[in-house]
């Protein structure tokens, strides 16, 4: 269990926790030299790890940046000067930083008389009243003569034994709070996990700046390990990096986590006795162990008032970690006060409609501890689907637990998008009525390109579930194909009988160089057949589905157009995209050709063009023989 002092200068936070554990916190030259703690200090039992934290006004920041990971909070209260400005400050930033459990220790009780030590004690009550750490006990304590601690320390002990370990579910997170170098371990970085786990030789990035460390060895609540998980203190070799590259309030994640934010969705609350919050309050954000300039826009009213909480979206002056259900702390933008504070919600806000009902209605569900809330909200409000990738990342949940969600939901999962089982068979509905809406708009046509009809049936609706759904309705004869022709199966177009005839005597002409074939002028000299002949039945011809006009009057026929896309394909498997010199060399013919046929991919949304290369996007399937 990790212990975080709380409590006004010169109360005896560090001689407290020296007396329950032997550790002098106060390690740097200038502590020593004036008495007062100015950073954070650490100590550990075999049960108890502490972090020992600045007291005065103007160390706040020292204080927040070691309180967000802490389990219990020890206010100290000296019984001489009783309830001071920083013990109340440092109560409402263990408030709103959700901590429940506590204790107070109430010390220097052999400094004051009897009547004195009754009175702080009433003094205590009425603080705690109301708060969260109201009924907590009250233990009288003497640290410098010992008396008092046998008993704190025991009262700590049995909590700490009935702590249940956080879940080291989720990809491993720790907020850095201390940086150093160690002869024999080289660069060291100590902080508390706030997820998952970490073993000797994994990979990690340290986050924001992206940069890949190793873990070469660990040491957990100060005694060497090979493993550390969350709600620990742990300190980690990292091999990769130098001291220089590592600042308090950077990351420690798991490569997937990394995901710097410059602004995220959040809860935020104001305490009582503080001005409202107004739209657009330039704030200093304390979140893990980073303080950083921001501000706070308010999204579901013009402003908070004390003791208020609303919805708001905070922009930081500079990329950050944050995950979902993160605590952070706001303080004024002079850093002189605590104003309020909150938790993340969700670290990829929309920039359009950020403040609609349907947005106000997802953050309350993305408030609700139990990530199927939101993710089926998600899915019942977004016809193309959900993402899932960014939505595991916003919760840090594992791949098991995202798919026991989509289970318990019963969502159609297509890749990485995820469908509520109405707004599926809505997706089904939609593209059979845009087939029917097209066959009554050009009877003549055969039927519907497949990304034509993507897009009719939904423009949003990513390729892949596009590809899932029509392979659904083709397997269930809800659908026929013609070459590349997507139509309903009773929709049924001929050809004139003067057209097959005509076309049965060009075609052989087309077959002959099937990826050259002679463009409409060279046909029309060939067989003496007027040329506006020619061109209006390669029209008609390409309607029907049995020619693609690859370029301006250059008809290609559907079965060369077919091997094309699979060799496009398979050049694509091959080298990671296809260009026109293997193409080329694949079909023989000239590279101005080769050309021709890629941009005509691309133009039909087979392919997208990627600088001088072409990927597919689309099956060669999807052309039928």
């Amino acid at each position: 269990m990790i212990v975080g002092t709380a409590g006004h200068i010169d109360h005896g936070k560090t001689t407290l926790v020296k007396a329950l554990t032997g550790v002098d916190c106060d390690r740097l030259k200038e502590e020593k030299a004036r008495g007062i703690t100015l950073d954070l200090g650490y100590a550990y039992t075999p049960t108890l790890g502490f972090i020992d934290v600045p007291g005065h006004e103007k160390l706040v920041h020292n204080m927040l940046a070691g309180a967000t990971g802490i389990d219990f909070a020890l206010l100290v209260i000296a019984a001489d000067d009783g309830v001071m400005p920083q013990t109340r400050e440092h109560l409402e930033i263990v408030e709103l930083l959700g901590l429940r459990r506590g204790a107070v220790a109430l010390t220097k009780c052999d400094l004051v008389a009897v009547d004195r030590l009754e009175q702080a004690k009433t003094e205590i009550a009425g603080l705690l009243a109301g708060s969260a750490l109201a009924g907590a006990p009250v233990f009288p304590v003497a640290a410098t003569s010992g008396e008092g601690v046998a008993e704190l320390r025991a009262h700590l002990e049995t909590v700490a034994a009935t702590l249940a370990a956080p879940a080291g579910q989720g990809g491993f997170r720790l907020a850095v709070d201390r940086c150093f170098t160690l002869s024999g371990a080289g660069t060291v970085v100590t902080g508390t996990a706030f997820a998952g786990e970490v073993r000797v030789g994994d990979q990690l990035l340290l986050s924001p700046p992206g940069k890949p460390v190793r873990v070469r060895s660990l040491r957990v609540q100060d005694a060497p390990a090979e493993s550390g998980r969350a709600g620990q203190r742990i300190a980690l070799a990292l091999a990769g990096i130098e001291k220089a590259e590592v600042g308090r309030g950077m990351w420690l994640v798991a490569p997937r986590l990394h995901a710097p934010v410059t602004r995220f969705d959040a809860r935020v609350r104001v305490l009582p006795g503080q001005p409202a919050l107004q739209h657009w309050t330039q704030v200093h954000l304390h979140l893990g162990a980073e303080d950083v300039p921001a501000r706070i826009s308010l999204l579901g009213a013009d402003e908070i008032p004390p003791g208020g909480e609303n919805w708001a979206q905070i922009a930081v002056d500079r990329e950050i970690g944050a995950l979902s259900g993160d605590r952070f702390i706001l303080r004024d933008a002079g850093a002189r006060h605590t104003v309020g504070g909150g938790y993340v919600l969700d670290i990829f806000p929309p920039q359009r409609r950020k403040r609609s009902p349907e947005r106000l209605a997802m953050l309350a569900a993305l408030a609700d501890p139990d990530p199927a809330v939101a993710l089926r909200l998600a899915a019942e409000g977004q016809p193309a689907g959900v993402e899932l990738a960014p939505y595991a990342l916003n919760r840090n949940l594992d791949a098991a637990t995202l798919a026991e969600l989509c289970r318990r939901l019963d969502l159609k999962v297509v890749g990485d998008t995820a469908f509520a089982p109405a707004r599926w068979r809505e997706l089904h509905d939609n593209l059979l009525a845009a087939l029917a809406a097209e066959h009554e708009r050009a009877p003549d046509l055969t039927g519907v390109e497949r990304d034509r009809l993507r897009r009719l049936t939904l423009p949003t609706l990513a390729r892949p579930a596009f590809d899932v759904l029509l392979g659904e309705a083709l397997a269930a004869g809800r659908i026929a194909q013609t070459n590349a022709w997507l139509h309903l199966p009773e929709h049924r177009v001929q050809l004139a009988a003067a057209d097959r005839d005509l076309w049965a005597t060009l075609q052989p002409l087309l077959d002959a160089e099937p990826y050259n074939p002679p463009r409409v002028r060279d046909v029309a000299k060939a067989t003496g057949i007027p040329e506006d002949t020619v061109r209006a039945l390669f029209k008609r011809i390409a309607r029907h589905g049995d020619a693609w006009p690859v370029a301006h009057d250059h008809y290609f026929t559907a079965a060369a157009v077919a091997d094309l896309a699979r060799r496009v394909a398979a050049l694509a498997e091959r080298d990671g995209c296809a260009r026109a010199a293997p193409l080329r060399d694949e079909i023989g013919g000239g590279r101005k050709v080769a050309i021709h046929i890629l941009e005509f991919f691309d133009r039909i949304g087979y392919t997208r063009r990627v600088r001088d290369t072409h990927v597919p996007r689309g099956t060669p399937e999807q052309f039928g023989s």
